[in-house]
């Protein structure tokens, strides 16, 4: 007996499946044909398919971002400017796009006044051992500067804000024993004093300065002419890359984010009325809205802070009480601020407070946006913003007025 070939076979049963669906099909047509002109066929068991409504509008989402406020969007240079990321105001594109460098300056009495601190695009205060207050800078446009300072010793927790803004870390002090392995890490590009716990140091971008009474320890500076060859000489890249994630949305130019239908708050005190009343230093810092020019002026110790650069008050368009878990670490009261996942906020400006929400749950690249308590984020106004980390646990010795 003569037997079929597998592919044989294959072609015979191909060949009878498609004389079959010929059939169905010819039959499926005379069927179509009999019925009514206008009459859809409807799938068994289903509802009939709905007429496609061509010139039809898509529904409206919610309510916009933003609060439907102008806000400035991707940036476009005019007459060799851009909008800076860090404030919105207008800036030389090359330094609006480079990556800014965070700098560690001491707040307590005995170092005051600090030199340079006005020209800061973002400003990070928060308390340290004896519960005076340090405060990290960030700064774009410092090329007018000779030197920034005084500079002390870095904190982890600061480290890891500034990688948020894509910052070059720039600090002089003691490095142990909680900072020697998180600075040292091939992600944390820093610029740092020749000091034990620091494996590539930068002694070339710092130097002192004479300060008649002062104590050595606030006598020491960032240097910009130094800083420039020590990010050369350590191949640091120079610009945002292009995972850059922008802190602030702000406001578009010629608009004003007002916040009407909120609190009036002219006076902030971050750690309370009372001198060590909420573990927010000792020196009782405040701030001052003025509705004259729409700032908050800082004052502490009872005075006016003065930038030793410009001799002015200093003063911002914005500024944040971020509220953190912390904690003390060891019997010298060296202390901890939780700064990623999220918390509450405080967000002042235009003269208003909002409630809200502080969100970074991204990594150590990017940075902690702010919402309001109805998770839309917030719109800030146009200038530098002033960063208060406070521990969860004094948030009931915050106050304003």
């Amino acid at each position: 007996m003569k037997k079929y070939r597998p592919m044989k076979l294959f072609i015979c049963c191909l060949s009878i499946l498609c004389l079959t669906l010929t059939a169905c099909r010819k039959d499926a047509a005379e069927e179509l044909s009999l019925g009514e002109a206008n009459e859809r066929p409807s799938l068994p068991d289903s509802e009939p398919i709905p007429e496609t409504q061509e010139d039809e509008e898509p529904e409206a989402e919610g309510p916009p971002a933003f609060y439907g406020l102008p806000v400035i969007g991707e940036r476009e240079a005019v007459d060799g400017r851009i909008q800076s990321y860090l404030t919105g105001q207008w800036l030389e594109e090359e330094r609006a796009r480079r990556r800014p460098i965070a700098v560690m300056i001491p707040n307590n009495t005995p170092a005051l006044p600090q030199y340079g601190l006005s020209k800061a695009a973002v400003i990070y205060e928060a308390p340290v051992e004896g519960r005076i207050t340090r405060l990290m800078g960030i700064f774009e446009d410092y090329d007018e500067l000779e030197f920034i300072g005084p500079v002390r010793s870095s904190r982890d927790y600061y480290i890891y804000v500034a990688m948020g803004y894509e910052a070059i870390y720039c600090n002089w002090g003691l490095a142990r024993p909680y900072v020697e392995e998180l600075i040292n890490r091939d992600t944390v590009q820093n610029i740092s004093a020749s000091v034990a716990g620091i494996n590539h140091p930068a002694d070339e971008a710092f130097g002192r300065r004479s300060r008649p009474g002062y104590a050595t320890e606030f006598t020491g500076y960032l240097f910009t002419d130094g800083l420039n060859k020590a990010i050369e000489r350590l191949q640091y890249e120079t610009e945002y890359d292009d995972a850059f994630t922008p802190q602030f949305t702000f406001i578009a130019d010629g608009s004003r984010a007002e916040y009407s239908d909120r609190e009036d708050a002219v006076l902030i005190y971050p750690g309370g009325k009372e001198k060590n009343s909420g573990g927010y230093g000792a020196y009782n810092p405040y701030f001052e809205y003025h509705e004259e020019d729409r700032l908050y002026y800082r004052y502490q110790d009872g005075k006016k802070q003065i930038d030793e650069y410009t001799g002015g008050q200093l003063s911002v368009s914005n500024v944040v009480l971020q509220y953190c878990h912390g904690e003390v670490r060891d019997a010298k009261d060296y202390l901890a601020f939780g700064v990623h996942g999220e918390g509450e906020a405080l967000i002042f400006t235009n003269g208003k407070v909002i409630k809200g929400t502080w969100k970074r749950n991204d990594g150590d690249n990017t940075p902690a946006k702010f919402y309001d308590q109805e998770d839309n984020e917030l719109v800030f106004n146009q200038g530098a913003t002033w960063i208060c980390n406070i521990w969860d646990e004094y948030i009931e010795f915050v106050s304003y007025e």
